[in-house]
């Protein structure tokens, strides 16, 4: 899928950005992207930072989280990319990826969760979809209906 406009026209699956948490996500996000069949892949691991407060996870184990979760992608995609990101703000800090590697689209599996744990986390999934400023490709779950 391409834009109409010729002097911007870039593939929508040319570079996607693919964000995982840790490697069973990253995992399952990469089967689910693998038969769209991308030209090029990053792995994203959003390393978060707590901003004047403890970090959620020491910093070499997140990085160590992150190792796996390429690795994980590594196993779909052998050719793969990564980048880490080390921010307090997550949705900001795939926004600021895309730019940084040059993606085209951003691809993620909602995590699910329930209402409340949606509510409380200020629903990343929205804010990733209303907020961005590059395609963003919400990839099915596996054993989803429809």
């Amino acid at each position: 899928m391409t834009s109409t406009d010729e002097t911007d026209e870039r593939d929508l699956l040319g570079h996607v950005l693919l964000p995982v948490a840790h490697e069973d996500d990253a995992l399952a996000t990469a089967r689910a992207l693998e038969p769209y069949d991308p030209e090029r892949v990053t792995a994203l691991h959003v390393v978060e930072k707590g901003g004047g407060v403890p970090d959620k996870t020491p910093v070499e184990q997140s990085e160590e989280l992150a190792a796996e979760s390429y690795a994980a992608v590594r196993r779909v995609f052998p050719d793969a990319d990564e980048h880490t990101a080390y921010s307090r703000n997550v949705v900001r800090a795939i926004f600021d990826s895309v730019d940084e590697v040059d993606a085209t689209a951003i691809a993620y599996q909602s995590r699910g969760g329930n209402r409340l744990v949606q509510f409380l986390s200020g629903d990343l999934s929205m804010k990733l979809v209303t907020k961005s400023h590059v395609p963003v490709i919400a990839l099915p779950r596996e054993g989803s209906a429809e």
